[in-house]
């Protein structure tokens, strides 16, 4: 595949995500993490070996294929290469991310912000590592300046309404989990996470719709399944109840949600249940 194809394809795949801004893994980005794509990518770096651009290229392909070390180096002989790349800083924060290195990550996308005050995923992903680390406020702040950057920006939403959430505000959570869903329809976590919301505040119906639509996105969700066994738990009906999670065992049978809530409704091991 051509650079500039395969440049295209994950800035593509990369448009996808919507939850935690994480490496990512759909059809197309493995397809780009292949040996043949790889290969590719690193012949234009021996043919263009003083190239940032090349390095940084092949370092998001490495990291999304999990080797990590090697996407590494690839960042940093990019930011070598040239110290005001802002975008090898921020690919470099994500692999520091998914290695657990979130000190590592925030001072790399502190650099890529210094360089690049209009980076707006920059800032979300900032805010996420803000977030899970409990600084609700610096993630708010951070996502909020993603969102004044770019209104397009389905993951800043949902991130935003992901600290609302926590924080019990469930109809600022719910208005932004929708703007979410409006702005990356295929994607499972905006309608997962407004139904959590709609359970909390009593809805249970609406919870229920909303989980049935995150699991046409992604039906291998054990978290989404058993949610959706609690929503239908909360409405009395104890047969989709147990369906669901009986469907959420099937995916993972150690899951202890999923195991006490199939108790709670009464459901029984061996058993065939219809989810429709």
């Amino acid at each position: 595949m051509p650079f500039a194809a395969l440049l295209l394809t994950l800035t593509l795949c990369a448009c996808q995500t919507v939850g935690g801004g994480a490496i990512i893994e759909d059809e197309e980005v493995l397809r780009a993490a292949s040996p043949t794509n790889l290969a590719s990518l690193s012949d234009v770096v021996r043919r263009n070996p003083t190239d940032p651009q090349a390095y940084n290229m092949r370092g998001s392909v490495y990291g999304r294929a999990h080797r990590y070390e090697e996407a590494l180096k690839d960042f940093s002989e990019a930011i070598k290469l040239d110290p005001k790349y802002a975008q090898a800083y921020a690919n470099r924060a994500l692999v520091y991310r998914e290695m657990k290195r979130p000190d590592l990550a925030l001072a790399d996308l502190n650099r890529a912000i210094r360089l690049d005050a209009g980076y707006s995923s920059a800032y979300v992903t900032r805010g996420i590592i803000y977030r899970t680390q409990g600084q609700p406020q610096q993630a708010l702040g951070d996502f909020n300046k993603a969102i004044e950057l770019s209104q397009n920006n389905a993951q800043a939403f949902h991130n935003r309404g992901l600290v609302y959430q926590a924080q019990g505000l469930h109809k600022f959570a719910i208005d932004d989990f929708t703007t979410a869903v409006g702005l990356s329809v295929n994607a499972a976590e905006p309608f997962h996470a407004r139904g959590l919301s709609y359970l909390a505040i009593g809805e249970h119906k609406r919870a229920a719709e909303d989980f049935d639509d995150a699991l046409t996105r992604d039906d291998r969700s054990v978290e989404i399944w058993t949610s959706r066994g609690l929503a239908y738990e909360r409405l009395g009906n104890k047969e989709q109840a147990a369906a669901s999670y009986a469907r959420a065992l099937n995916v993972n049978q150690a899951y202890q949600p999923a195991v006490a809530g199939f108790r709670r409704v009464g459901g029984q091991y061996g058993a065939s249940y219809n989810v429709n």
